[in-house]
């Protein structure tokens, strides 16, 4: 059955702050209520709310304040992490939300393994795009290089693109067979024109045969 919570901040797809919504009993106790996100939303809370509205509204406005600041300097933030992988590119093991997070405090900006939106961990070398959450109303955008040096990071950070060995091998295949067509053709090319100069050069010797005796 619903539960009906009262938000004390914005939450993403949910609502704003002071709104009454209904949630799953599950997420409410889980996550909502210990996280101080929202009050079950009695009669008294409800009260307590109204009274400290004001209160709460200028709190929010100070930590927005303070992350919108961070966020400006995460702009171009790039987090390595350095993994042994495949041939195929594919991590042995995987980068987690901790891990990301660990990365920025190691470069001076702390984060929350919480505030770092990550669906599944990572299991693959490559440049990835994480959002994490600053605060309710700021978002920004960082970049995980996940490589196996620091040079193959440095190359990840200039817009490289790993390629797997397995696709390397089938890419310079098809470009040596583009090579051998090209060659081809070209000689198929060739070898009428030859056929063509030496049909001319008869008959040009006739014709000259054919002067001296007038």
């Amino acid at each position: 059955m619903p539960m009906n919570v009262i938000l004390l901040e914005r939450v993403p797809k949910l609502g704003q702050m002071g709104d009454v919504v209904k949630v799953k009993p599950g997420f409410a106790r889980n996550f909502l209520l210990p996280q101080k996100k929202a009050l079950r939303a009695t009669k008294d809370n409800i009260a307590y709310f109204e009274s400290q509205r004001k209160v709460l509204e200028a709190q929010n406005l100070e930590r927005r304040s303070e992350a919108e600041q961070v966020a400006e300097k995460m702009k171009d933030l790039k987090v390595t992490l350095i993994r042994q992988a495949s041939e195929a590119l594919q991590l042995y093991g995987s980068v987690t939300s901790r891990d990301i997070a660990d990365g920025a405090s190691a470069q001076g900006i702390k984060i929350e393994r919480s505030q770092v939106e990550l669906d599944k961990p990572i299991k693959a070398l490559g440049a990835h795009q994480i959002k994490v959450h600053l605060h309710p109303e700021v978002t920004v955008e960082i970049t995980a290089l996940v490589a196996r040096s620091p040079d193959e990071a440095e190359f990840l950070a200039k817009g490289g693109k790993l390629v797997a060995e397995t696709e390397r091998a089938a890419m310079e295949a098809a470009e040596a067979a583009q090579r051998a067509a090209a060659q081809a053709a070209a000689l198929f090319e060739a070898k009428p024109a030859e056929g063509e100069a030496a049909a001319e050069a008869p008959a040009e010797g006739g014709a000259a045969a054919e002067a001296e005796e007038k």
